[in-house]
């Protein structure tokens, strides 16, 4: 399989990152194509706990080669961080990392105004992380961006800096906010640059060579399918496009070299943020409590709720989704009954996601299927048929909804905690 495409099929959160440590070791390349630091993939592996946000997990494998594609926007400070940190527990980066020169910068008016919009909006805040990702895609799109290719001469990094600071300043202080000093980012930025510059270069030969010789790529999608702005729930989105469609704009890969995509599904549902969620457990306190979760990016709680399969199967037939790798299984075991969501009704009648746009998704009643539980521990089981039966049945009645089969489910935190089908 010489790419395959790692992707989310909910809201982000799905687990993303046990997926990918799971197969890196078999590739050559592991390349991040979209997102930023809004996105944070959990690694636990013989290094220790890691939070990763903008390095591909790929990187705890010494044979594997990690790319930073120009779809992506890197805040240099929380890049630099990062790559301290695993510096720090022994992983090599030189002639391992490598990030595209055409990738677009977070600034610190991103950052400003990104907080100072949410504000402004008041009760009909989108949710943001808060990290400047959708104003530096909105300046990518509007020609207004900064790219590490800006860098290579000074004086042109310069020039466009205070032209931006020029027009960002004069919002933020009309927003309420305080004006940024042209010298002090100026500086600022040009030492991140000196700091990330020897891993900066064109990526475009790498990958059509790592192609033409049979390499094979693992792509890492940050975020989730349903925070896609165009098939999302928009405006409750993010900056970038999250579909498997994205890695050609995104690094560069050619649509007909993508041969297996795989969409990663937690057992249940979470979101952070605003926007519509059918399945969100509000009246039950023992549910809520038990499928909230805290954030691995801003350390806020997700909302919790059931399965929904009506959102999977769209993300999967979207993506063109292969396989699904289920994770979080273990947590439904304290559940007597669990609620599956298969469709919807809308004033009435029974409609689809896509029928729908945001605000009549929140609306929607969900149709729910009853589960019956296992009640068992299953944290410790390797083999599919080792399962509960009750728990079998719920994986498979999964695969009857969303219309794809389930090739891997997780059942706990640590590396090995998988079962492969």
């Amino acid at each position: 399989m010489p790419v395959t495409i790692i992707l989310g099929t909910q809201w982000g959160d799905e687990g993303k990152g046990k997926a990918i440590d799971t197969f890196a070791g078999d590739f050559d390349y592991v390349a991040r194509y979209n997102g930023g630091n809004n996105a944070g993939h959990t690694i636990i592996n013989e290094f220790g706990e890691f939070k990763i946000h903008l390095v591909p997990s790929g990187i705890f494998y010494p044979k594997t080669k990690c790319l930073i594609g120009g779809g992506v926007v890197i805040d240099p400070a929380v890049l630099i961080e990062e790559m301290n940190s695993l510096r720090k527990a022994g992983v090599k980066l030189e002639k391992r990392l490598f990030i595209s020169q055409r990738s677009h910068l977070i600034m610190p008016y991103h950052k400003i105004l990104d907080g100072l919009y949410e504000e402004a909006k008041g009760a009909g805040a989108t949710g943001t992380t808060r990290r400047g990702i959708g104003p530096t895609f909105a300046d990518k799109i509007s020609y207004n961006g900064i790219r590490w290719s800006d860098f290579t001469d000074k004086d042109i990094f310069a020039e466009k800096l205070r032209v931006q600071l020029g027009l960002k300043n004069k919002i933020i202080v009309a927003l309420g906010g305080s004006p940024l000093d042209f010298e002090k980012v100026r500086d600022e930025y040009l030492g991140y640059y000196a700091e990330i510059k020897p891993f900066i270069t064109e990526l475009f030969p790498i990958v059509q060579n790592g192609l033409k010789t049979g390499k094979k790529f693992l792509l890492e999608q940050a975020m989730g399918s349903i925070l896609d702005p165009d098939w999302g729930t928009y405006p409750f989105v993010t900056g970038s496009t999250t579909l498997a469609s994205a890695a050609t704009g995104g690094l560069g890969i050619p649509p007909r070299a993508i041969t297996r995509v795989i969409g990663v599904t937690k057992a249940y549902t979470t979101r952070v943020g605003a926007g519509p969620m059918p399945t969100e457990v509000k009246d039950d306190a023992h549910a809520e409590k038990a499928l909230s979760e805290v954030a691995a990016t801003t350390g806020r709680v997700r909302r919790g709720g059931w399965f929904d399969a009506e959102v999977v199967r769209f993300a999967s037939q979207v993506n063109g989704i292969d396989r699904l790798f289920l994770t979080k299984l273990d947590v439904l075991s304290e559940f007597d009954e669990i609620k599956i969501c298969t469709g919807y009704e809308f004033n009435g009648r029974k409609v689809h996601y896509h029928d729908l746009d945001s605000y009549q998704l929140d609306k929607v009643k969900p149709i729910y299927r009853i589960a019956k539980g296992w009640k068992e521990d299953i944290r410790g089981v390797r083999k599919f048929k080792d399962l509960p039966a009750r728990a079998r049945a719920y994986v498979e009645t999964i695969e009857k909804l969303v219309g794809v089969k389930i090739g891997w489910v997780t059942n706990g935190p640590e590396r090995d905690a998988i079962i492969k089908r």
